[in-house]
């Protein structure tokens, strides 16, 4: 809502003269917050109710984390426009403002993201990861509630909210590598609406647009969904573009971590190559072995 919020004022100040109206739809992923992503679908239960909405004509755009859409999208739909990324890191809200380096061993550390997850055992085996739904006054209530010591959360929601004060620690993404397009929001809209994106076409960021379109594709690259420990994060710097992913086994023992760089011109290329390449190096042996239904972590 707040990142809705965000682009209709934005498109109030570019268009005095529009009438912008917010549609708040539910999604299978707002209402049932009790289970496993991956056990109601993975990154699409939050935007197939709103796609629904967008395809039948009842919204005209819908906006999206980045980090919630699937690989494919419907092709009668199109993310026409990715305004300037927030911070893509991941943050540490914990019990008295202690890092991660500074937690005991049996730390309860709450994340519903099982990239975080891999990630946290891979570095520090000895934490337990505890499973979290909810938005975020939910989960960062749960260091109460359920005795948590810790809980990690995507920094741009943070901010957005205006919550900085909370952070105990920002996680560098040396130690923590973002999720594919972490930070971005994306606006989705029908091909064939003109209008529509002739009204949002100033706020697309062309940095940002590379840089998410290059994770998107080594995201497309590994088939990867919500179900699978998959991380990615771009960087352009010039002329030269540099990627960074990441896939890992579901109970964080290895951990597949690889960089590449190449032309900006070529970014989707970019992606597409360092799929192959972490699939290469043992990274489809870790999925053959998520598609055959190994527990996700508990």
């Amino acid at each position: 809502m707040t990142q809705s919020g965000w682009v209709a004022d934005r498109i109030r100040e570019r268009r005095p003269d529009a009438l912008v109206e917010l549609v708040t739809i539910r999604t299978k992923g707002d209402i049932l917050q009790d289970v496993a992503l991956a056990q109601i679908g993975g990154k699409g239960v939050f935007i197939k109710e709103i796609e629904e909405a967008l395809l039948r004509g009842d919204v005209d755009l819908a906006v999206h984390s980045m980090k919630d859409l699937p690989a494919e999208l419907p092709e009668a739909l199109e993310i026409v426009a990715i305004p300037l990324r927030e911070d893509p890191r991941d943050v540490l809200i914990s019990r008295g403002g202690r890092k991660l380096e500074e937690m005991p061993r049996g730390a309860r550390i709450g994340t519903g993201s099982i990239r975080r997850g891999i990630q946290l055992l891979n570095r520090m085996p000895g934490l337990e990861i505890v499973p979290l739904r909810g938005n975020l006054d939910t989960r960062i209530r749960k260091l109460e509630t359920e005795g948590l010591d810790g809980v990690i959360l995507a920094a741009a929601g943070i901010r957005r909210m205006g919550w900085v004060s909370r952070i105990s620690q920002i996680l560098p993404v040396e130690m923590m590598l973002p999720a594919v397009g972490q930070g971005a929001i994306g606006i989705e809209i029908r091909r064939d609406d003109a209008r529509c994106r002739e009204a949002v076409d100033f706020l697309q960021d062309t940095v940002t647009f590379i840089e998410v379109g290059a994770e998107r594709a080594f995201l497309k690259g590994l088939g990867g969904g919500c179900q699978l420990p998959i991380a990615g994060f771009a960087k352009k710097s010039g002329g030269e573009i540099v990627l960074e992913g990441l896939i890992g086994s579901l109970d964080g023992r290895v951990v597949i971590r690889e960089r590449m760089a190449g032309s900006v011109a070529a970014f989707a290329a970019l992606g597409a190559n360092l799929a192959e390449r972490i699939l290469a190096e043992g990274g489809r042996a870790l999925l053959d072995e998520a598609y055959r239904g190994e527990p996700v972590l508990r």
